[in-house]
C-alpha cells in the first residue's frame, strides 16, 4: 500500500449510495483528515444528503465531523429531479436507519467550504462527487478560493464513454453544465476521474457477501445499501450483478491510494448550450495517438485508465474496524 501523508480534505458530496461507500473509505483510510462534509440536490436531496452523511458518519464512528447542506437547485434556479431508480428511496438504497444523534452544521455549505479552507492554510484538498454548484457558488462568493484550496478532484463527466443522463453527459456535471464550467475555469489544480475508469472498476456480489459477513457497522451498512445499486446496474449498466465505483475510485485517487495508468493534463470545458450536448465534458484528446503532449494553461488531469484492483482494496478497507 502506498504511503499516504495526512491530508486535510473535505467532501462535496449527494449522498446516495457510491457516495455513503466513499465516506466510509475515507473514514477508514489512514492519514485522511476528513474536515467536513458538504451536500447538494443531486442523488437526492440536499437536506437527504446531509441526513445521508450523518448516518454514514456516525456507523463509522465519526460524529465530529460537520456536516452541511447546500444548494436545492442549479445555478439557474432549475430542480432537479432525484435518482431513487438508482440509489432508491432517501439515497441509501430504501435501508433504514436510526435518526442521526448529531445535528447538522448551520452554515450553508458553500459557506463552510471557505472557512474550511481558510482555516486549512491552503493545504486543503476537496473532493467533489456531485453536482458542482456548492463549489461554484463558493467561487462567487470568494474569487480567491483557488488560491486556498490544494488540489480538487471532481467524479464526473465522460471522455470517451457514453454518458449516463443522455448519451454524452454525466450526471454530476450534466446536473449543472454551468456550475461545472465555472469549477473548470477556475484558476486550481484538478483531477477529473469520468465515468472511463469508474465503470471499469467493478464490485461484484461476492464483494458484496464478504461486507456483509465482515459484521462491522461500516461494513454492514455498505453490504445492505449496495443491495439496491447492483441491482439497478444489473438491469441498466451491467452485464453482472455488481456496481460501477464512481465515487469510492475518486476518493482513492483523491488521497493517493489509487495512482492512474494515464491521467494527461487537457484543456477541459463544458458545453453549456441548450442543445443534445447539453453537460458534456469536452477534454482535448486530439494528441492521444502521440502521448498526450503538453498542453499549454492546461490544468486538468483527466484520469483514463486505472488500474483495476481497487475494489479489492476498497473491500479489505472497509471491513476494518479502525483506520
Amino acid at each position: 500500500m502506498p504511503d499516504i501523508s495526512p491530508r486535510p480534505l473535505l467532501m462535496d458530496c449527494d449522498t446516495g449510495i457510491d457516495d455513503a461507500v466513499a465516506l466510509m473509505y475515507l473514514c477508514l483510510t489512514p492519514g485522511v483528515d476528513l474536515l467536513a462534509v458538504t451536500t447538494v440536490a443531486g442523488n437526492t436531496s440536499a437536506a437527504q444528503a446531509a441526513r445521508n452523511s450523518l448516518q454514514v458518519l456516525e456507523a463509522a464512528g465519526r460524529t465530529d465531523i460537520p456536516v452541511a447542506a447546500g444548494a436545492g437547485t442549479t445555478l439557474r434556479g432549475e430542480s432537479r429531479p432525484e435518482a431513487d431508480h438508482v440509489h432508491g428511496k432517501g439515497g441509501l438504497g430504501g435501508v433504514t436507519r436510526p435518526a442521526p444523534s448529531a445535528a447538522l452544521d448551520p452554515r450553508h455549505a458553500a459557506r463552510l467550504i471557505i472557512d474550511t479552507a481558510r482555516e486549512a492554510g491552503g493545504e486543503l484538498d476537496i473532493l467533489a462527487t456531485a453536482p458542482l454548484t456548492n463549489l461554484a457558488l463558493a467561487l462567487r462568493e470568494e474569487p480567491r478560493l483557488p488560491e486556498l484550496i490544494r488540489h480538487v478532484t471532481v467524479m464526473g463527466g465522460a471522455v470517451h464513454h457514453p454518458g449516463n443522463v443522455s448519451p454524452v453527459a454525466e450526471a454530476n456535471i450534466g446536473n449543472d453544465p454551468e456550475a461545472a464550467e465555472l469549477v473548470f475555469a477556475a484558476d486550481w489544480d484538478l483531477t477529473l476521474v469520468p465515468l472511463d475508469v469508474t465503470m471499469r472498476e467493478n464490485l461484484t456480489e461476492a464483494h458484496r457477501q464478504r461486507l456483509l459477513a465482515a459484521g462491522t457497522p461500516v461494513s454492514t451498512l455498505a453490504g445492505e445499501i449496495l443491495d439496491f445499486y447492483f441491482a439497478f446496474h444489473e438491469e441498466v449498466a451491467l452485464p453482472f450483478r455488481g456496481s460501477a465505483l464512481h465515487d469510492p475510485l475518486a476518493a482513492g485517487i483523491a488521497v493517493g491510494e489509487v495512482t492512474p495508468v494515464s491521467a494527461p493534463r487537457l484543456a477541459v470545458t463544458v458545453d453549456t448550450a441548450d442543445g443534445a450536448a447539453r453537460g458534456a465534458i469536452v477534454a482535448d484528446t486530439r494528441g492521444m495517438h502521440r502521448g498526450y503532449p503538453e498542453q499549454p494553461d492546461a490544468h486538468t488531469a483527466v484520469v483514463l485508465e486505472t488500474d483495476g484492483t481497487f475494489p479489492e482494496l476498497l473491500v479489505e478497507r472497509l471491513c476494518r474496524t479502525t483506520k
